[in-house]
């Protein structure tokens, strides 16, 4: 019984390329008590993985938290699965605004003491003594109310790209972070104000909603369903977005749009932008918002240093790691000092730019195609690429593709191929093949077989 991933997510990309079918991102949680999360995990990714289903899901004694890409054709086979435990007979499946078939690459689903990291004591309050449910057009007549204090429990690198128009947005790096912060921060008013909540899809805001009942807030209220639903429903009934900005998701896309306003700055050099990168250095991978420009200046790094280290033989950007801690345990996420436009705690709400529409959101080119490798090196003069033969084999008039997020996607077809510095016809398995390239590639670039 399969019960683990057996491909990557590169194989993965290219058997959904392959299919050419669409896929759906959704999002949903449920709190319940789980006696065995281990079997539910392990039933889960049985049923799952056999519809094709992907995802990052977290399971819990007390529930479940989910984000997953689906096959459109599989969805009812999908929520069926679902509707075998009685806690989930008909769960709202937040369908994400923006789709794109690679959203999640591969089935995760991991164990957890909590689903949502919040740092409480659940014996200590009553969990199931939430505040009330707001649906959109409710949402919206609340915020015009004087009474209302509307408080975004995300962090700040998602609410610096979008939050509700008046919304306090806590300078936190954690959901546990803002409770004590907030609860202080609104003491005087326990009483007299609306304490008006939202995050992104409603999971924290059912844990931070009993805890502020607990606390003494006598009028607590939650955005049902986050503002992933919220943003469904302004389609449905077309009603004014509150919201400014794009909503941050935790998948390959990193974030989907909810108005066309920019309220945020690429974070290098202050131009209006809201595309969330990750720092090109495995030592790094900071989060942080980088403009076109500077991702093709900076290579994807969020520093001179990183982009130094990238250009570094891979042994030795290995050596400079070894011992250290590395990515997010050394940076504050989405925080650095090398960040001159990095902004957080009270943000804007005057749109800076106005963002163009994609004629296709971020789908990836549908090529027959097959993995062989990734690049080593890149001699700038001469104009030439290495890379490592890791997959199948690699012959003199193939046709291929070097793919990277700063590279693009880029065809060429190989006249000349030298392995171990002799010209040859084949490079296998194995082999570090050099040839010409006439642009720029990275360390991060693969190199795929391009299939007739």
């Amino acid at each position: 019984m399969q019960l683990y991933n057996t491909l990557s997510a590169e194989e993965r990309a290219i058997m959904i390329d392959d299919a050419g079918k669409q896929r759906l991102t959704l999002s949903f949680y449920a709190y319940a008590k789980i006696q065995d999360p281990q079997k539910f995990r392990n039933d889960l990714f049985v049923a799952w993985n056999a519809l094709d289903a992907l995802g990052r899901i977290y399971v819990a004694s007390e529930g479940i938290n989910a984000q997953m890409s689906v096959p459109a054709e599989n969805f009812e086979a999908f929520r069926e699965t679902l509707e075998v435990y009685d806690f989930m007979k008909g769960i709202r499946l937040n369908v994400a605004v923006e789709q794109d078939d690679h959203s999640f690459l591969k089935l995760t689903i991991k164990v957890r003491h909590k689903i949502v990291a919040d740092g409480l004591n659940d014996d200590t309050f009553d969990v199931t003594n939430i505040g009330v449910h707001l649906k959109a057009k409710e949402f919206n007549e609340i915020l015009d109310d004087p009474n209302t204090i509307v408080v975004d429990f995300r962090n700040h690198y998602e609410s610096e790209v979008g939050h509700f128009k008046g919304a306090i947005t806590p300078d936190v790096e954690t959901f546990r972070e803002s409770l004590p912060i907030i609860n202080e921060q609104l003491k005087d008013h326990k009483d007299d104000k609306n304490l008006v909540m939202y995050c992104t899809g409603g999971i924290r805001c059912e844990k931070a909603s009993a805890y502020f009942k607990h606390q003494g807030f006598k009028n607590v209220y939650q955005l049902e369903g986050g503002i992933i639903n919220y943003a469904k429903q302004l389609k449905e009934e077309g009603l004014e977005s509150k919201f400014i900005g794009k909503n941050f998701v935790f998948d390959n896309r990193l974030g989907e749009r909810i108005t066309d306003d920019i309220i945020s700055q690429c974070h290098q050099c202050g131009k209006p932008c809201d595309n969330h990168t990750n720092c090109e250095n495995d030592g790094c991978h900071l989060l942080f918002i980088q403009c076109d420009d500077c991702k093709a200046a900076m290579e994807n790094c969020c520093s001179t240093e990183c982009l130094e280290i990238i250009h570094m033989p891979l042994v030795d950007q290995v050596r400079l790691r070894t011992g250290k801690q590395v990515g997010n345990k050394v940076f504050r996420k989405g925080k650095s000092e090398n960040l001159k436009f990095k902004h957080s705690g009270e943000l804007p709400e005057t749109a800076l730019g106005t963002a163009q529409k994609p004629a296709d959101i971020r789908q990836k080119i549908k090529v027959k195609k097959v993995l062989l490798g990734k690049a080593e090196h890149y001699y700038v003069k001469a104009q030439v690429g290495q890379f490592t033969v890791e997959n199948h084999e690699l012959n003199s008039g193939d046709r291929i593709l070097i793919s990277g997020p700063t590279t693009g996607e880029q065809e060429l077809v190989l006249d000349k191929i030298i392995v171990d510095g002799t010209e040859t016809q084949t490079a296998k398995v194995g082999d570090k093949v050099t040839f010409e390239v006439p642009f720029r590639i990275r360390l991060s670039d693969k190199v795929y077989k391009i299939l007739d």
